[in-house]
């Protein structure tokens, strides 16, 4: 059950992220979410530019990849208190797992793909937003290359004692 809140907590604060990202520019302030094909024509509608995208792609990154990365070692090694490889590996890719269904469904799928929320004025004809090639990516990454993250973090983790 802990795994499960704690699995929530993370769908929160990516939603959290989102929610920022948006709330001063609309879906323009997360454009460094979107394919190249529409930054490009965001750059060109005058919307932004590159810069501030570039600078809004650090912005995210470090706001996605650091609960990531170190939010669910603590819940596991410091909240759980769990020890060795497997179980503590085990209860990572459960926390991520349910984070990143929550992203593939919720946000990809269903509010960026099925509502108005995302949508840019000028960028429609560029729909979908999320592609079947970039979703086919990020489900990759949700189920191979994040277990493979927590498998190291669970080896170095062994390694220290944990």
């Amino acid at each position: 059950m802990i795994l499960v809140i704690e699995g929530l907590a993370m769908c929160f604060i990516l939603l959290i992220v989102c929610v920022i990202g948006i709330s001063k520019d609309g879906p323009v302030g997360l454009v460094c979410f979107y394919e190249k094909d529409v930054q490009e024509r965001v750059v060109e509608l005058g919307l932004t530019t590159e810069k501030q995208i570039r600078k809004r792609t650090v912005i995210a990154a470090i706001a996605v990849t650091l609960p990531t990365t170190i939010l669910i070692p603590y819940m596991v090694y410091g909240i759980n208190g769990t020890k060795g490889f497997w179980s503590s590996f085990i209860q990572m890719v459960i926390i991520a797992l349910i984070s990143n269904i929550f992203d593939r469904i919720f946000i990809d799928w269903y509010w960026v793909g099925k509502t108005n929320a995302w949508i840019i004025p000028g960028t429609e004809d560029l729909k979908p937003y999320v592609p079947r090639s970039t979703a086919i990516k990020k489900w990759f990454g949700t189920l191979v290359v994040h277990p493979l993250i927590f498998a190291l973090i669970a080896w170095v983790m062994t390694h220290f004692g944990f």
